[in-house]
């Protein structure tokens, strides 16, 4: 029985006695929560309970009345509402709007909590390890000879790796599951950190930094994606609170970095060699340890059940309503949902599981799936195309905007006041602008649900805010207002990137969340990764110019998100 707990290749239970309730038990209003968001109020995208449902599939002109148990029709109803005024209509859409319902009524419960903390951990990993190699910059270019300038390719590596990682688990995402890539990438990402720890040479440094890249660039896209498919939808501000992990992966970084490097490094490059200079192998090989430590968790001490919407997505009907009772049963609920609910409400889809298939069969088609028909659904309609043109713009420029900055901090602060800090006020330093920062993503959690303000406004006045702190770090030259400014940016671009990342999965449905938020977080990686680039060249010319292109970068992302036209608070996710 233990060992059957700590199984991780054990197949999802299809059968799960006393979860299934008749329609009958199951009452209206769970929890006095309404079953369809009320409180929106967006014109055009989000008032789905006061316009008439439709009623070109015979349907009643309005909601039925308020009875002390669930009715068909009355999930019906709600289904027909949502779709007026969402202005989709297929097979997919009604039967996510059902399991929308039947996830709302299971609420929030231990399975959601526990998911919350793994994906957080993939959170984590990401800023752990940016920031990470940021803070090992200056002991590298020391121990290998390298100009202070030159070894900023080292942090170009790492993006290349975040790069190709995150649009490659984001399709993959798609394609295959959720799973696999929940149960990879921190693998991936703690295994070359550790081998990063005892790298040879710049060069090997670097291409381990890379390799470790590859897996923690799918981390955000994924289980992000992941995380907001299990969400009941009045529970979404979860998704903005799954940021905090985020500035946490920095905080750790920059106190193991604060114990270990100023100890254990060397003072300049005169005379320096690996043994005098451990102190950033010491921290990249706790970093790769930690990063270990939650891919174990992950993988042998909590089993995932498959997100249904994206099976549904498959044609996997019955497995997506064995997977929601699979949650009903972790969170000890009971759900009313069964496939000839789905089919009674939905109707039958076309698409049918396949045979089981050659190898070369399996490996022709997993292939031709890496196609427009991806990308093409994110452009359905204006609305939605320019959604995503607005979205791709802002991870493009903040992707730029922010690794020219934060990616070369340490080098920042090392110089301010006018003369060179000593490496133990250096890295205090971080570490205290990382400590004020973390607050902001927990801010932003409530925020993004007031009435005039939401997704759009909570992130567009971070952005703006966080511009103005870049330009006015470079005005002074007192060390002390500098550290001020660092802190107070720090604190608002957690808030930036936070809600950017809980709203873009929000925004695309789910047959192409993945890849949609795979391209946007590939975008991010592709522009940071040209930011190395941008501060190696310009820097030359005036040491605060890849600090200006971050703020003029940071306010055209700020313009971008005044015209996003798609404000996703309250609404329920396809």
């Amino acid at each position: 029985m233990g060992l059957e707990k700590f199984n991780p290749f054990k197949k999802d239970r299809q059968n799960f006695p006393g979860v299934v309730i008749p329609l009958s038990d199951a009452p209206v209003y769970p929890n006095g929560v309404p079953p369809m968001d009320e409180k929106v109020d967006d014109s055009d995208a989000n008032k789905s309970l006061d316009r008439a449902p439709s009623t070109e599939n015979g349907s009643a002109g309005s909601l039925p009345d308020t009875s002390s148990h669930l009715t068909i029709e009355i999930i019906r109803a709600e289904v027909d509402a949502e779709m007026a005024s969402s202005g989709l209509d297929s097979v997919y859409d009604r039967k996510a709007m059902v399991i929308n319902r039947a996830l709302q009524d299971i609420g929030m419960g231990r399975y959601q909590w526990q998911l919350f903390f793994l994906c957080g951990f993939g959170w984590m990993a990401d800023n752990l390890w940016l920031q990470g190699v940021a803070l090992t910059l200056t002991p590298i270019a020391y121990e290998f000879d390298i100009t202070t300038s030159w070894v900023r390719f080292s942090t170009c590596a790492l993006f290349l790796g975040l790069c190709i990682g995150a649009s490659f688990w984001g399709i993959i995402s798609d394609i295959v599951g959720r799973r696999l890539a929940f149960n990879t990438t921190l693998f991936l990402a703690g295994a070359f950190g550790l081998a990063a720890g005892g790298g040879p040479s710049w060069i090997g440094v670097s291409a381990l930094y890379s390799c470790l890249g590859l897996g923690v660039g799918g981390n955000l896209p994924v289980d992000g994606a992941l995380f907001l498919e299990f969400l009941p939808c009045v529970s979404g501000n979860m998704l903005t609170m799954l940021s905090v992990w985020w500035p946490i992966g920095q905080l750790i970084s920059s106190l193991l970095a604060w114990a270990f490097i100023p100890t254990y490094s060397c003072s300049s490059a005169e005379g320096c060699t690996k043994e005098k200079n451990m102190g950033w192998r010491y921290l990249v090989l706790t970093l790769g340890a930690i990063t270990m430590c939650m891919w174990i968790a992950r993988f042998f001490f909590f089993h995932l059940y498959e997100s249904p919407k994206f099976l549904l997505s498959r044609g996997r009907q019955e497995e997506a309503v064995a997977s929601v009772h699979g949650i009903a049963y972790k969170n000890k609920a009971k759900t009313w949902l069964t496939t000839e609910i789905l089919n009674e409400i939905g109707g039958v889809s076309e698409t049918k599981e396949t045979e089981k298939l050659a190898v070369a069969e399996i490996i022709k088609r997993f292939f031709s799936k890496f196609s427009m028909e991806r990308i093409a659904p994110l452009f359905a309609n204006k609305r939605l195309g320019l959604t995503t043109v607005l979205l791709w713009f802002c991870w493009t420029t903040i992707g730029m905007g922010y690794p020219l900055f934060n990616a070369f901090l340490p080098q920042y602060l090392s110089q301010t006041g006018g003369s060179t800090n000593s490496t133990y006020t250096t890295y205090r330093n971080y570490a205290i602008s990382s400590i004020v920062g973390v607050p902001g993503s927990i801010l932003a959690c409530y925020t993004v649900e007031l009435k005039y303000v939401g997704r759009k406004g909570t992130m567009a006045i971070a952005t703006v805010i966080t511009g103005v702190l870049l330009f006015c770090f470079t005005a002074s030259s007192t060390s002390n207002v500098q550290l001020a400014c660092t802190c107070l940016e720090a604190f608002f671009q957690n808030i930036m990137y936070g809600v950017l990342y809980a709203y873009t999965p929000e925004v695309f449905p789910a047959p192409n969340r993945g890849t949609g938020s795979g391209i946007s977080s590939c975008l991010n990686r592709i522009a940071g990764l040209c930011a190395p680039l941008v501060a190696i060249f310009a820097s030359s010319a005036n040491a605060n110019a890849p600090i200006y292109a971050s703020g003029a970068l940071m306010l055209a992302a700020f313009v971008a998100m005044i015209l996003l036209p798609i404000e996703t608070r309250g609404r329920q996710t396809l």
